[in-house]
C-alpha cells in the first residue's frame, strides 16, 4: 500500500497539503466538498504536487513539512524550481 502527500491549489489561489492512503477517492471529496472545511468553498481543486511513501508516517512528515514552506517556495516547485 502507498500513502500520499499532496498539494492542492484552490479556486481562490490558495494552497492545501494533506496526506492519504487513497489519492484518487480523497481528491474526488473535495472536489464535491466533502474533503474538508478548508477546501470545501474553495472548489474545485487541482493537484499540483504528490510524492508517495511506504508508511503513513513519512506521508505525515511530508504533509507537515509542505505546510511549513512559504507561497513563493511551493509556486517553484510547481513550476520545477529549484527547493
Amino acid at each position: 500500500m502507498a500513502f500520499h502527500a499532496y498539494l492542492l491549489r484552490c479556486s481562490d489561489g490558495s494552497f492545501y497539503a494533506d496526506h492519504t492512503d487513497h489519492l484518487e477517492s480523497r481528491l474526488a471529496q473535495h472536489q464535491m466538498g466533502l474533503g474538508g472545511s478548508y477546501t470545501a468553498p474553495r472548489r474545485l481543486v487541482a493537484l499540483v504536487l504528490m510524492e508517495s511513501f511506504g508508511t503513513r508516517d513519512e506521508a505525515l512528515t511530508a504533509e507537515r513539512r509542505s505546510k511549513n514552506w512559504s507561497r513563493a517556495k511551493k509556486q517553484a516547485l510547481i513550476e520545477g524550481g529549484a527547493n
